[in-house]
Formats: C-alpha cells, structure tokens, sequence
C-alpha cells in the first residue's frame, strides 16, 4: 500500500501528463512553423510576415476554425500563388502544429 504522501505524487504526476505531452506538442508545431512557414508568416503573436500576402499565424482562427485545419495539411495545401509551396504533414506534424496554432488564439 502507498503512502498517503506517495500516493498524492503520483496523482499529481499522472494529472501533468497531458498538460507536459501538450506542451512537447506545441514546441514541436513551433519548430515545424519556423523551419517551414516562417520564411513567409509571422509564427508568433507581434511580427509582420516577411512576406505581405502571407497571413500571420496568430490570425489563422478569424479566417478558420484551427481543428478544421487539420484535412488540408493531411491532403496538401496548394495555393494559387506560386510562392507557397504544396506540402503534406504527417498526422503526427499536423496534431503538433495545430496544437502550436492553438496557443496563438487571443
């Protein structure tokens, strides 16, 4: 039988499981974001893109609802411009990015 002591550790442990795995997922999307997107979006809540007519990140959910975001990156985006190049993300890529996409929601 655990102690009582011991038994409010793992308690509290288990309780920050999710909170800590979230917060692997969210540092995982921002570093998918700055070594593919941020060339021409502003990934953060206060830059410019680099480039104008690529939308920052931070407004992404007035245009759509992130969770519907996930569809698109797992068939590609392509785009009518020729700057923005069509790329797939993988499950895992896009659980991560969308989760970082979440954190800019203000």
């Amino acid at each position: 039988m655990l102690q009582p002591v011991f038994r409010q550790i793992l308690v509290a442990l288990l309780l920050m499981s999710p909170a800590l795995a979230a917060t692997k997922a969210e540092q995982r999307g921002k570093a998918y974001a700055r070594a593919n997107c941020a060339r021409c979006h502003a990934i953060d809540l206060k830059s410019q893109s680099p480039l104008k007519i690529a939308p920052p990140f931070r407004t992404l959910h007035q245009r759509y609802k992130i969770e519907t975001l996930g569809e698109a990156l797992a068939e590609g985006i392509y785009t009518g411009h020729a700057d923005m190049p069509a790329f797939e993300l993988s499950p895992d890529q896009i659980h991560d990015l969308l989760s970082y996409l979440k954190t800019l929601e203000r």
